[in-house]
């Protein structure tokens, strides 16, 4: 199992940004998929963004695509969602997670994640 950190959340006002980041202790992303998730108060928790390490593809939700924009550095220790034109509606719960992954044709908004985080909260006021 896979002990992911995610870090970067805060309060800011609409419009603004923020960077949040997942890692792994000892572990490199090197074939993974990793996703950010988020759960709203009273709200299920639904998929954001997920990204395939081994060469970077990404599929984002309609409700966040053009604003969020999903990388890694270069070790592939770390993935960032960079979060822009924040809306109040982002506030919520995020979550990384993570699952070894054979390719790109396994990496969906919706794939099955073993691996989760303890989550890194999100406020983005009007």
């Amino acid at each position: 199992q896979v002990h992911l950190v995610e870090s970067g959340g805060g309060s800011v006002q609409a419009g603004g940004s923020l960077r949040l980041s997942c890692a792994a202790a000892g572990y490199t992303f090197s074939n993974n998929c990793v996703g950010w998730f988020r759960q709203a108060p009273g709200k299920e928790r639904e998929p954001v963004a997920t990204i395939y390490t081994a060469i970077g593809s990404t599929y984002y939700a309609d409700s966040v695509r053009g604003r969020f924009t999903l990388s890694q550095d270069s070790a592939k220790s770390l993935v960032y969602l960079e979060m822009n034109s924040l809306k109040p509606e982002d506030t919520a719960m995020y979550y990384c997670a993570a699952n070894p992954t054979r390719g790109a044709w396994q990496c969906f908004l919706n794939s099955p994640f073993g691996d989760w985080g303890q989550g890194t909260q999100v406020t983005v006021s009007s």
